[in-house]
């Protein structure tokens, strides 16, 4: 994948912290949108998040919409 290739779905994960937050934000300042709720697990010493995000089709990816699959 070259830098300008976004893909349509990014499933973004880490500890729950700063960093992850700034991440799913620049993913928003990317074009990307939530997609489901985001998940949370502790894996004995941190908590893990995970947060899917989707490209709109409106983003001009040429790709089907995920919302009708």
């Amino acid at each position: 994948m070259t830098e300008n290739q976004r893909l349509l779905y990014r499933l973004l994960t880490g500890p729950d912290d700063a960093t992850f937050c700034a991440r799913v934000s620049a993913a928003l300042n990317e074009g990307y949108e939530l997609y489901g709720s985001p998940s949370a697990t502790f894996d004995g010493h941190h908590v893990i998040v995970a947060q899917a995000v989707i490209l709109p089709r409106s983003s001009g990816t040429g790709s089907p919409d995920i919302h009708s699959i």
